[in-house]
């Protein structure tokens, strides 16, 4: 299997002058997603936590509604890219294929598999009540995040998704050059584990789309936490999901845009 990170040649410029060396960056691969040998999507990924990856795109996408709907799962590595082959259990097997014979047509990063408008546009679950944070809960969440991205340390170019709790901190997380893809790894990586999304936060590196936040209601995730802003159709989706939106979240503070009432007004004097 590919690494997640190869070191090229590079020449550098600063301060008037050229040096000769080398850069990590991320490795990116085609990963081919197959149910019951019929391929759905082709998702350009990190070659690292497939089997997180293939189980959370599966649940995030409605493709399955439980981790055991996946009978089997192969990981293929070809020349060209990897192949994810799953096989489901009945009766989701042929729910999917049912599915498949209606599809429209191949569609976009976050959105595969969808046959209409109404599909991609589909209104989000409803997720828990999950708990209340304070202030220093999410900036104590959200500096939890980097001193654990490996990859990114690294290379400075892969984006993370994690889970934190107030009383284990960080439990989980995924890196991947997708957000998409690190959300479905983390989402693959809660299910396998058995860990509930509704008791924490998912942190995410990323600005916030609507396909992440529909993929986090299905994780049934009350609160997101991101450090860049969310988009407008992003945020009324959070609205109707009844998830608590905090985006733009930095070292000096954040904003809410949904559901504020998971936030206790406590007044903190903070320094980064």
């Amino acid at each position: 299997m590919a690494l997640p990170i190869d070191r090229v040649a590079r020449t550098a410029w600063n301060r008037n002058d050229f040096a000769d060396g080398e850069r990590a960056i991320p490795e990116e691969a085609a990963v081919a997603l197959s149910y019951g040998g019929t391929s759905h999507a082709v998702m350009m990924a990190t070659p690292q936590d497939l089997e997180d990856f293939a189980f959370g795109f599966s649940l995030t996408e409605g493709i399955i509604s439980a981790i055991d709907e996946i009978e089997r799962l192969e990981i293929v590595e070809e020349a060209i890219g990897i192949e994810l082959r799953m096989w489901l259990a009945e009766p989701r097997a042929a729910r999917f294929g049912e599915r498949r014979r209606h599809m429209a047509g191949p569609t976009g990063c976050g959105l595969c598999g969808l046959e209409s408008l109404t599909d991609a546009m589909r209104p989000p679950l409803r997720v828990s009540n999950g708990q209340r944070f304070t202030p220093r809960d999410i900036m104590r969440a959200v500096e939890s995040v980097p001193p654990l991205q490996a990859l990114n340390r690294e290379s400075r170019a892969f984006h993370a998704a994690g889970l934190w709790e107030p009383s284990s901190g960080l439990v989980a997380l995924r890196e991947d050059v997708g957000r998409h893809n690190a959300l479905d790894k983390l989402g693959g990586a809660l299910a396998r584990e058995r860990i509930a999304g509704n008791t924490g936060i998912v942190l995410l590196t990323s600005r916030v789309s609507v396909e992440m936040v529909q993929k986090a209601a299905v994780m049934d995730v009350p609160v997101i936490a991101a450090v860049s802003a969310p988009t407008a159709l992003a945020v009324r989706t959070a609205e109707a999901a009844g998830i608590t939106l905090i985006a733009i979240a930095r070292g000096d503070g954040f904003e809410i845009f949904t559901h504020p009432h998971r936030i206790a007004r406590e007044r903190i004097a903070y320094v980064a």
